[in-house]
């Protein structure tokens, strides 16, 4: 297991790479560059200036997480092609660098979604990440967007770049005629192209869930459960394309058996990397808010997922998620230091109980 530390820069971050350094057990980052909008091809210079940065650091990059997939891409636009080249030329100036694995998604429009930022946690006064679909009620996906903003504490949040939702309206449009179905067949053209790329480099491409796991606002999802991720994996078979496995996305969705899915894809060599965090379920399968990684704080047994981890994909890269903020810390949301910090020796230490116990 390489445990890892997602990190966005020092200029779109409040954790420094010292801090990162400093937290036992840590091997290296998940990277990216914040500021590229969707589509944008990644230049060598710039991806060398961050890479050799990290590596300054005592740190690897092995993992990039994210290299955003364009909209025109999903939607099945003609002017994907474009889009899809660029991402093949940045599959490769990665490569150059030592990167194994990019991660990334296929959520139409909205990427991960909460209804509250910092949402209190009574049982100790921290706050986290919360969702509550009762809580959508009449809002409109831009009364979403405002809200988050108003809550990211002056931080550009992943997947909700101002960039890529400043014609939300108007892209929410274009899906009317989108379904399952049809997301599936963008998705397979986007993979025919990208996917070969990825073998002649040794690159891995790895589609991380939808967060919450089912559809919002009427668009189409379709990684959120173990036939779902089948399904992507049969769009073009190949060891090269993968799953971001995370347990918090995926635990969203009370029907998944974790450690089952670990299990499963791990077997087939198909897990890319991990992120795990836990999250607690508050009297309907479609509320829930991050807790503590901690088994007992919410509904996860991460024993049972680092024990499945341990047994079928023990090389993986993985990361602690969404931590709370915890300690009088500010920061972007879901990414402070401490708890994340916290959650990392938990894990490592479920890990060094499981191998002496093997």
């Amino acid at each position: 297991m390489k445990m890892t530390f997602r990190w966005y820069g020092d200029d779109s971050d409040s954790v420094t790479l010292k801090q990162i350094k400093q937290i036992p057990g840590m091997s290296g980052i998940m990277g990216l560059l914040d500021y590229k909008a969707a589509g944008e091809v990644w230049n060598e210079e710039e991806i060398r200036t961050y890479i050799e940065k990290v590596h300054a650091a005592g740190l690897e990059c092995e993992v990039i997480e994210s290299v955003n997939v364009h909209e025109d891409i999903k939607l099945g636009l003609p002017s994907r092609d474009l889009y899809i080249e660029n991402y093949r030329i940045t599959i490769r100036n990665l490569a150059k660098y030592g990167v194994k694995v990019i991660i990334y998604n296929f959520m139409p429009v909205l990427d991960w979604l909460r209804t509250d930022l910092a949402r209190t946690i009574p049982e100790d006064g921290s706050n986290s990440l919360y969702f509550d679909e009762k809580e959508l009620g009449d809002m409109t996906p831009m009364d979403i967007v405002r809200r988050t903003a108003e809550q990211s504490n002056g931080f550009t949040l992943p997947g909700w770049e101002p960039k890529r939702l400043a014609d939300l309206e108007h892209v929410m449009s274009l899906y009317q005629n989108i379904d399952e179905l049809r997301l599936l067949e963008h998705f397979k053209y986007f993979l025919d192209a990208v996917i070969p790329v990825c073998e002649e480099t040794g690159v891995r491409m790895a589609c991380h869930p939808d967060d919450p796991g089912w559809p919002i606002f009427g668009l189409p999802r379709i990684a959120h459960d173990q036939a779902g991720y089948d399904r992507i994996l049969a769009l073009h078979d190949s060891p090269a394309n993968t799953v971001c496995l995370c347990t918090g996305s995926l635990g969203s969705n009370t029907a998944n058996d974790i450690p089952a899915m670990i299990r499963h894809f791990g077997n087939m060599d198909r897990i890319g990397a991990m992120h795990i965090r836990n999250i607690k379920h508050l009297g309907s399968d479609r509320c829930f808010r991050e807790s503590a990684h901690l088994s007992s704080t919410g509904d996860l047994d991460m024993f049972e997922i680092m024990k499945a981890v341990h047994e079928v994909c023990p090389d993986t890269y993985v990361r602690p998620d969404h931590g709370r903020m915890i300690w009088d810390e500010t920061g972007r949301p879901g990414y402070g230091l401490y708890d994340r910090a916290l959650g990392a020796c938990y894990l490592n230490g479920l890990w060094e109980a499981i191998e002496k116990m093997s």
